[in-house]
């Protein structure tokens, strides 16, 4: 006869195993799927793809100007290299009530790293929603800064169009992803995302593939044109066998630049000339590193950025929710003030949750003075 203490301990075994089987299914299918042979026999006719694999625009090389950088930054950098940031305070967060507001000029609600919602009049557009808490395939890796992670799929107006700019986890959430399938939102994604969405049963005809230099007329009035980025791609150990892109969108009179994540390079002043002026910029400021500095930007870079795009003001993003680099949670931003204040750019800086309207005075009200 099996004792009492044996039984629980088989009940919480196959408990375990079954809680485990349920977790790993989840896990291998959020990290999608690599485009086919066919797709990338298409893929092979693009200038930016060689050897099976896409490439930047321009080489990556680094292109930081270390004079405009102190060397103690550096030296810091180096220090606190295996030490992440821990917050002190719960990320300061505001819920609006985005279904039940109509905003009468193009207007930015960011919730959170590369997460944001773009609304004007009775049209949304979300980019890179992350809203399952981490930004990795496993739930307890990257974790979002508490206080971070308010909003939810539930919490949006019906949306319109999902803009992916990449496939990295912290930009392209499996779980987010699914519920806004169910709701049957549009995607428009760079070339070879869409093998992934489809693996997460995503209808093909509700996906569209861009990419550089692609237009597509969403609706009368609105426009958006995939544009150059300098960064990387891969959800698996593969890298780079799907497109990393940026976006010019015309919203009626309105131009607004999507950065997605990157480098600096020429490739900013490129589209500045060719579809500036913008009025905004939402720009990546944050998770830079002197090992990356060929794939993101330092704040003192994004400064520059905003000039090359001749953009009337800039929000920064890739901030204040995840830490893939050993940099205080809350330089990023500082830093940004200081350059652009040297350099003559606007910064408008809301709190999570906290829409910014195209023509207001920028936000600068200091939230982020914690540890």
């Amino acid at each position: 006869m099996i004792s009492q203490k044996l039984l629980l301990y088989i009940i919480f075994t196959i408990v375990g195993i079954i809680l485990l089987t349920i977790f790993s299914c989840s896990a291998i299918k959020s990290t999608g799927k690599y485009p086919n042979k066919k797709e990338q026999a298409k893929f092979a006719l693009l200038p930016n793809y060689k050897d099976g694999s896409f490439w930047n625009l321009y080489k990556r090389t680094d292109t930081l100007d270390r004079s405009s950088i102190p060397k103690s930054a550096f030296r810091k950098e180096r220090s606190s290299r295996f030490k992440k940031p821990r917050l002190s305070e719960s990320m300061p967060s505001i819920k609006t009530d985005l279904k039940g507001t109509i905003f009468n000029a193009p207007t930015v609600i960011w919730f959170g790293h590369s997460s944001y919602l773009i609304s004007y009049k009775d049209f949304n557009i979300l980019v890179d929603p992350v809203f399952s808490g981490y930004g990795s395939p496993i739930s307890f890796v990257n974790r979002n800064f508490e206080g971070s992670n308010i909003y939810q799929v539930e919490d949006l107006p019906p949306i319109d169009i999902l803009i992916i700019t990449h496939d990295h986890y912290d930009h392209l959430d499996y779980k987010t992803v699914k519920k806004l399938r169910k709701k049957g939102v549009k995607a428009i994604v760079p070339m070879g995302v869409k093998r992934t969405l489809k693996s997460w049963k995503y209808k093909e005809e509700k996906i569209a593939e861009v990419s550089w230099g692609d237009s597509l007329k969403i609706q009368n009035n609105i426009t958006l044109v995939s544009t150059p980025a300098q960064h990387f791609s891969g959800r698996r150990f593969k890298r780079n066998k799907t497109l990393w892109s940026s976006y010019v969108l015309a919203l009626y009179e309105y131009k607004i630049f999507i950065g997605g994540d990157g480098g600096y390079n020429k490739h900013f002043e490129d589209i500045g000339k060719q579809y500036g002026p913008f009025d905004i910029a939402i720009l990546e400021n944050g998770q830079y590193s002197q090992y990356w500095t060929s794939s993101h930007c330092y704040p003192e870079q994004t400064a520059q950025a905003a000039i090359d795009l001749n953009t009337h003001i800039i929000l920064p993003v890739h901030w204040a929710k995840f830490s893939a680099t050993y940099h205080p949670w809350n330089e990023p931003i500082k830093r940004l003030l200081h350059a652009a204040d040297s350099l003559g750019v606007q910064v408008t800086v809301p709190r999570i949750g906290e829409p910014y309207t195209i023509g207001d005075k920028p936000m600068q009200e200091v939230w982020w003075n914690f540890d």
